[in-house]
């Protein structure tokens, strides 16, 4: 019988992971398929209700669900609970179990594109949804020294600092508005800057940004996927900055969803070219 996973957002005609997961699942000769399914915000229950009836295998979960949809599973992995938030869940007989594979999807890209290890290293994190709380308890976990949250709303980023203050006390967590004098401060002395906000998708940018103050040292991490050459990394690779685009995190976020769902180690290889060629047919945004 053909197993079925997919992925619940809204939007979601922008999506390149049914490309990289069918792809996979051929390479392996898996009966699987994986489908994209816009869900509304109200309609999320009875949505996550719907991978039971069904009988499906399991789910990614997108923007803008990650958060809420932790209410309407029956258990959450160390990750997820400590994020306090979903980006992939599995059907099995204990019921469904909420996983977050972005943060470790984050690292894992990081370290094989840039090198870059966490361990006592300072990084600044836009954005406190649920793909910036992934990163962020990854980061920790791998024992980043000093976190900086900066978020438009400030009381959401100020949250998630004391959260993770709590669960990583050894580290200086600190959150504040998203401001260009925050930023300023924010930026001195940091090795990683991660934009982890939907801005960037759509030619949108960041306005005000003081990349002047990043050391030269740093990388510039953008986790929009297309387009692959955001505003941010272009302007921080005009001063000399390393960069890395989502891409990398899309890969192996999506390689551990698929282990999870299969018990399988994912075809990296395929599941890479499977994205370039979808991003390449998708065209500009």
């Amino acid at each position: 019988m053909t197993q079925i996973v997919g992925i619940f957002g809204d939007p979601i005609a922008h999506t390149l992971s049914p490309a990289m997961h069918n792809a996979a699942f051929a390479a392996l000769g898996l009966d699987w398929v994986y489908v994209p399914i816009r869900v509304r915000s109200r309609d999320l229950e009875d949505a996550v209700r719907g991978i039971r009836a069904m009988g499906w295998a399991g789910i990614n979960v997108t923007i803008p669900h990650k958060e809420k949809v932790v209410r309407f599973v029956d258990r959450l992995s160390p990750e997820a609970r400590l994020t306090g938030a979903v980006n992939t869940i599995v059907a099995g007989p204990r019921g469904l179990s909420g996983h977050n594979t972005d943060g470790r999807g984050f690292v894992a890209a990081l370290a094989r594109e840039r090198r870059f290890r966490p361990a006592g290293r300072r990084v600044v994190i836009l954005g406190a949804g649920g793909a910036a709380r992934g990163i962020a308890v990854a980061l920790l976990r791998g024992g980043a020294g000093e976190l900086v949250i900066l978020n438009r709303t400030s009381r959401r980023a100020a949250a998630l600092a004391r959260h993770l203050a709590r669960a990583f006390p050894r580290a200086r967590i600190a959150g504040g508005p998203l401001t260009a004098d925050r930023a300023a401060q924010a930026f001195e002395g940091a090795d990683l800057l991660v934009n982890a906000t939907r801005v960037g998708m759509g030619r949108t940018s960041h306005r005000g940004l003081p990349l002047a103050r990043l050391p030269r040292r740093a990388i510039v991490s953008d986790i929009v996927y297309r387009p692959a050459r955001t505003p941010l990394l272009t302007r921080a690779a005009a001063r000399g900055l390393r960069t890395q685009d989502g891409m990398g995190m899309l890969l192996h976020q999506g390689a551990e969803a698929f282990t999870l769902w299969t018990g399988r180690p994912a075809p990296l290889r395929v599941m890479r070219r499977a994205l370039r060629r979808a991003l390449a047919r998708a065209g500009p945004v």
